[in-house]
This record gives structure tokens, sequence and C-alpha cells, in this order.
């Protein structure tokens, strides 16, 4: 570029002034600057330097210097190209540097994506082995429910059945009684059956009230009548008051709450026990009490007693029929919790909302 600059401005050197090849030398000295670095610049700022003397300064072609001006010029094209050099180099160190950071962080925001998009994969792989994990718990839960709980009903059946087709002879009163604990099984077996085929809904998520006027009072009669040889050493005393407002609710639905509830407080409840079944209004809804006399339950217990397949101390239930009672609860939009009863034992309190009386007219 300076042997350019020269041979191009030599013919009109006489016409102008030392300072436009100067300036044109700069401009070399800049683009050395650019393109080949701190080294270059200085190596053509010292040729352009030469340059300007032999081509441009008195006498010409020859390094020998007559007028101060010309000291005086080239000495400060000298300092202003080395200061340029200088400046340029340096900025475009600047810019070299930004430019091998910005591809750094590219290369790291990159290298960032892929491991946030490795972790959510092992992420979500560790959420697909707990849910897999957790419906085989439930599986293995349900077995064991459906190998227990299920047979125990069944070998009662099948032995009274087996002593009636053998013709074992009893008295009215004996048969009288294997036939009812026949009954009782049966039912017992057809309660169990219903929670599984009702957890199935829940799990499918198709649990939905058909809410009709629900009359509290008569409910629970009917569930004792249901039960009643659960209560054969058990006392049982209901306090609902008779101006309390029907529930608004699936009458089958309440009916399995109240029945998984009383059952297993049935169950709990030691010999010559009390049952308790209250019911309040409470802010437009009916709170409903069951309580019993028994081994109650522990706090760590309580926060997973209504998870499916939880068994309490002792228990002998299906291990879903408190979860169904609380899907039932929170289908109604009420809540359920279980507290210890005064005197030992526990009580179960669910809320479910009351009929406005304008609907029931």
């Amino acid at each position: 570029m300076v042997v350019a600059a020269t041979a191009a401005m030599v013919a009109l050197r006489g016409a102008r002034t030392t300072a436009s090849p100067a300036l044109v030398f700069v401009l070399a000295v800049v683009a050395a600057g650019l393109v080949g670095g701190a080294r270059a610049a200085v190596v053509t700022a010292i040729w352009a330097a030469l340059a300007l003397n032999l081509a441009f300064i008195h006498p010409y072609w020859t390094l020998k210097i007559n007028a101060l001006d010309d000291w005086v010029a080239l000495a400060v094209f000298v300092v202003v190209a080395f200061v340029v050099a200088l400046l340029v180099v340096a900025q475009a160190d600047r810019r070299r540097t930004a430019e091998q950071r910005e591809r750094e962080l590219l290369a790291l925001y990159n290298h960032l994506k892929e491991i946030n998009a490795e972790r959510e994969r092992l992420a979500d792989e560790a959420t697909r082995i707990e849910v897999l994990e957790k419906v085989d718990e439930q599986r293995a839960a349900l077995l064991r429910s459906v190998s227990h709980d299920l047979r125990t009903p069944l070998a009662t059946i099948r032995a009274v059945a087996s002593d009636i087709r053998d013709g074992t002879p009893y008295d009215d009163a004996t048969r009288a009684e294997l036939v009812a604990s026949v009954c009782d099984e049966a039912e017992r077996l057809d309660r169990i059956v219903a929670n599984l085929l009702s957890y199935s809904r829940i799990e499918a998520g198709a649990l939905q009230p058909d809410r009709q006027a629900v009359a509290l009072e008569e409910l629970v009669d009917e569930c004792l009548r249901r039960l009643s040889n659960l209560f054969t050493t058990v006392r049982v005393q209901v306090d609902i008051p008779s101006d309390l407002p029907y529930i608004d609710g699936d009458y089958s639905q309440i009916d399995q709450l109240l029945t998984n509830l009383i059952e297993n407080a049935a169950r709990y409840a030691p010999m010559r026990s009390t049952l308790w079944i209250r019911a309040r209004a409470r802010d437009g809804m009916v709170e409903v009490r069951v309580s019993d006399e028994g081994i109650g339950v522990t706090s760590p217990e309580r926060a997973r007693v209504f998870e499916p397949f939880q068994r309490g101390e002792g228990g002998g239930v299906a291990g879903i029929g408190l979860a169904l009672c609380r899907a039932i609860v929170e289908a109604h939009g009420g809540t359920i919790e279980v507290d210890q009863s005064v005197g030992g034992g526990a009580t179960f309190v669910f809320t479910l909302p009351a009929r406005n009386p304008a609907e029931l007219s």
C-alpha cells in the first residue's frame, strides 16, 4: 500500500503539500494495523516515514532534509502514525477479544442448553420411573388387599356353605346365626368391591356427584341398619338436630362415605365402648363427626391416613376406604380430617354443602 500510494502521488507532488501523502500513508498504517496487528502497523509506519522523506520532502530521493518545517512535518507524521497505529491495534485487539468472548459465551450458552435439556430429560425419566414405582406399589398393595380382605369374607362364606352342603346337623338357632353370618360377610364383600370400583372411578377422574337434597338423619339410620351386625358389642349414639338442613350432594356417594367411616370406627372400637355420630350446621355447611373410643390415630399417621392402601395399626380394611372418603368429600367441595377424640380414640370430621332452602320449594 505504501509503494502503491507513493507511485500514484509522486507525479502530483509539486501541486500538493506534504500533508496529502502523509494522510494517505496514515490510512495505510491503519489498514496494516487492522489486518496484521501491532507489528505490521509499526513496520508500515517506518516504511511510510521513509517514503514520505524520500519521495515528498526536498531534496527528493535522499534522506537529507534541509528545511526545518520538513523536519517538523516528518516528526509529526511519525508520531501521529505510531499513535494511530497503536490505537487502531488496541481497538482491533479489543474487538477480537470481544468477538472471542462472544463466541465463548455462545458456546457456553449452547453447552448450558444441552445440560438443561439433558437435566430435563433425566428429570422426566426420574418422574416416569417414580410414577411407575408408585403404580407398582399400588398394584402390589391392591393385590395384598384382594388376597386378604376379599378372601376373609369368602372363607367364612365357603366354610358355612360347605357345612350346609355336607349336611352338618345344626339346630335352628345355629343355622340362623350361620346364615346371618354369610349374609353379613356377603354384604361386607359387596362393600369392599364397591370401594374398589369407586376408587377406579377416582383414578379415571369420573367421580362426579349427582346432587340432590339428602336428609342426613335418614341416611345415618339406613347405614346403621345395614351395619347392625357390627354393633353387637358397641353402643351407637346419634346426635343430629331435627332442624339440620339437607345436604346438597350425591345420595349414593354420601352413603358410601358414611358407611366407610362408621364401619371403620366400629371395627376399631373396643368392646362396650361408644361410637358417636354428631352433626351440626356451620356457615352454609353441614359438619359431621364420627368418633370412636379405639386406639386413635397418631400424629404421624394423620398426614397419610387418607392415602390409598394405608392401614392404621391393627387395621383390617382394604386400604382405600378413607382415600375414597376424601375423594367424595372433595368432589362435593367439602373438607375431611381426623383428630383425637376426647378420652382417646379417633374422630373423623367432614363437611358437606347444605342445600339452599329456596331450592327445596
